[in-house]
């Protein structure tokens, strides 16, 4: 019976560009499962999943929310993501935790920048997929060139099993391939056959169908030779390739007009995985537990919110059960859960447990941050935490009243236990206190709502980027000596090192031979190395960088861990300002689209900014640029190009790595 029950359990996220339709496919979801009575609008401000006044004021989606609804006797837990490249490590979090995910694309714009950024986050986490071609009501909107942009720019296959009734103005409902069905809404859901104007055209993209499923799937390829596929085979054929990651199944509609919500949710029940369906957790010992309410109690946290009621702590539950004022092994500490709510954005309703598969808030942890494992105290289990992105965008901030301080470090403090790709630091020249994100939106969504919280003002300096620096050329045989004596047992270490560039990251090695240096002293110049990356000669990170212990030297009684450890340090901090160091700065890539008769001033301006024109692409009468382009050369793009465009042009940028500072160069020590 509880294997049946887990059965009937989708978890599974949202996940699309900005303004691809993501929050009102949700509020439609909720609608059609009954969930809420009144459809939700986004511009209106009347969504249940984007409640944040910012949210709602923004009209974008700014924190992962969760709901619950039922559906043909299953449950579905859904994440609302956001779809603005400042807010991607909210949609890391939510993956990390999620089985499933519906990929939302517009019928028009087809793949966009930030849809390809959460594609691919979706396959370093292996959740399977399915698409929703959306807005297909839309002047220009074309489901055949989506379903290209999706095989070209995603690299999987698209296995489209709809076939739209109308265009446009005109786009009533669709055909299912599948069962070759036509489903209209008028306005609400009427099955019937296929209309005789589109029944050959049905017959052609159902075979098409078959000879793409049958390419991928063995057993599906014998029954295509004995004559074509029956329903009931191609249904757990797509079933099959979408749980293993081998095709995408595409569908249509228009989330706005509400057509197409049935039947996409008929197909997150029939194709995407329950809990039972996936892997087991592993924990980081290599320790498996499957999703059985029997087994000991694990879950992950994979978001923390603090209320006007409390805080809640949003976790994942993995295996066996959790009743309510239950004690949990928290990072090393029992705690007791005080209540366990089932999440209806922020609505919440009391149950008395939750079990493998479900996502819950709790109440009453103390402790628990996001990516700590809570799981039974008489069996321990650590869980691969999810891994936050680097911070690459910095501002300094200080209270308007000097009164306020206080109050501004605990609201910084409440910021990062809720969203852990916020840091704060203090600038040791200034004295500033420095917050860093991942863009310019969300440092000032932070920034108001730490403001908003605890009912104080804040200033805000002007956005800074986060350099980096990295070793152009090292050198070889650099010889360190660490000698103090200040009476007493004094330290020495002699290290010999080379220093050499890396493509990325930092490697240490070691050639020593002989038992010159002692192996605990070994690791002990390699943490000293580590500590010197935190700044270089530029003042800033060094990344790109590969050190080898070649020689050294100990004294019977002065050399101990802590000398060898200095000598790294000092050493490799040495080494580098005799070698040549390269400024590295983080690159975005810009899309624009704007008027065709804008382009000229567009491509000036990108030009002067130090952008690297990638390619350009006629599309309904817009032009759409892709350039790689300084981060810290856009900000304030957006007024800039409004006043270029008269309003007309929109962009957006993700962060794509490091590169030369442009008119750096190597600069020698």
């Amino acid at each position: 019976m509880r294997t049946t029950t887990l059965n009937a359990v989708r978890n599974l996220g949202i996940l699309a560009h900005v303004d691809a339709g993501k929050t009102t496919l949700t509020e439609r979801v909720l609608f059609a499962t009954g969930t809420t009575y009144k459809r939700g609008e986004v511009h209106d401000g009347t969504t249940v999943t984007d409640f944040d006044p910012q949210e709602r004021d923004r009209g974008i989606t700014i924190f992962a929310a969760a709901v619950s609804c039922t559906w043909d006797g299953h449950r579905v837990n859904l994440i609302d993501t956001p779809g603005h490249v400042d807010f991607s490590d909210e949609v890391e979090r939510s993956l990390r935790v999620l089985d499933g995910a519906v990929a939302v694309f517009d019928g028009v714009a087809g793949v966009e920048p930030q849809s390809e950024s959460v594609w691919r986050q979706a396959d370093r986490h292996g959740v399977p997929r399915i698409a929703f071609v959306n807005k297909l009501d839309r002047a220009g909107a074309d489901l055949d060139q989506a379903v290209t942009s999706i095989r070209t720019r995603l690299h999987t296959v698209p296995l489209v099993v709809q076939l739209p009734i109308g265009a446009e103005d005109g786009f009533v409902g669709v055909v299912d391939l599948v069962t070759m069905r036509a489903l209209t809404w008028e306005p609400s859901l009427v099955e019937g056959p296929v209309p005789a104007t589109l029944l050959a055209e049905a017959q052609r993209r159902r075979r098409m169908l078959e000879e793409a499923v049958a390419e991928l799937h063995p057993e599906a390829l014998e029954e295509f030779f004995d004559g074509g596929l029956s329903d009931d085979t191609l249904r757990a054929a797509l079933r099959d390739l979408t749980r293993q990651g081998a095709a995408t199944v595409v569908l249509c509609g228009s989330a706005y007009r509400n057509r197409g919500i049935e039947p996409l949710l008929d197909a997150v029940i029939a194709y995407l995985p329950s809990p039972v369906d996936v892997p087991p957790v592993r924990g980081v010992d290599g320790e498996e537990r499957q999703a059985d309410p029997d087994a000991p109690f694990a879950a992950l946290v994979f978001k923390v919110n603090a209320t006007a009621t409390g805080r809640l702590t949003y976790v994942r539950v993995y295996s066996g059960t959790l009743h309510k004022g239950e004690s949990v092994l928290v990072g090393g500490r029992i705690e007791r859960i005080g209540r366990i709510l089932r999440v209806q954005a922020d609505r919440h309703t009391p149950v008395e447990s939750a079990v493998a598969g479900d996502i819950v808030a709790l109440v009453g942890l103390k402790s628990a941050r996001t990516g700590t494992t809570l799981c039974a105290p008489t069996a321990p289990l650590l869980l691969e935490p999810p891994v936050s992105a680097e911070p690459v965008v910095s501002v300094s901030v200080e209270a308007r009243a000097s009164a306020d301080t206080g109050r501004l470090a605990e609201a910084l403090a409440h910021l990062i236990d809720e969203d852990p790709s916020l840091q704060v630091r203090t600038d040791t020249e200034t004295g500033q206190t420095v917050l860093s994100g991942l863009g310019e939106l969300h440092l000032e969504v932070a920034v108001e709502k730490a403001s908003t919280s605890h009912r104080i003002e804040i200033t805000m300096g002007r956005p800074r980027v986060a350099y980096r620096e990295t070793l152009a050329s090292g050198v070889k045989g650099f010889v360190h000596r660490h000698v103090k004596q200040d009476g007493g047992s004094g330290q020495f270490a002699h290290v010999v090192i080379d220093t050499e560039p890396l493509e990325t990251g930092f490697e240490f090695r070691s050639t020593v031979t002989g038992g010159r240096v002692p192996q605990e002293f070994v690791r002990a110049v390699e943490q000293g190395c580590r500590d010197a990356l935190a700044e270089g000669p530029l003042g800033h990170p060094v990344t790109g960088l590969r050190v080898t212990l070649t020689d050294g030297s100990t004294h019977v009684k002065d050399s101990s861990e802590m000398a060898f450890r200095t000598a790294g340090r000092m050493g490799l901090r040495e080494a580098l300002k005799a070698g040549a160091m390269t400024l590295l700065e983080p690159i975005a890539e810009v899309t624009v689209t704007v008027p065709e008769e804008y382009i000229g001033g567009v491509l000036g301006d990108l030009g002067a900014r130090r952008g690297r024109i990638l390619g350009s692409e006629a599309r309904n009468g817009e032009t759409v640029v892709t350039a790689s382009v300084p981060l810290a050369e856009m900000f304030g793009y957006v007024t800039r190009l409004r006043s270029r465009t008269q309003g007309r042009g929109t962009f957006t940028a993700r962060p794509t790595g490091y590169a030369p500072a442009y008119n750096a160069g190597p600069l020698s020590n």
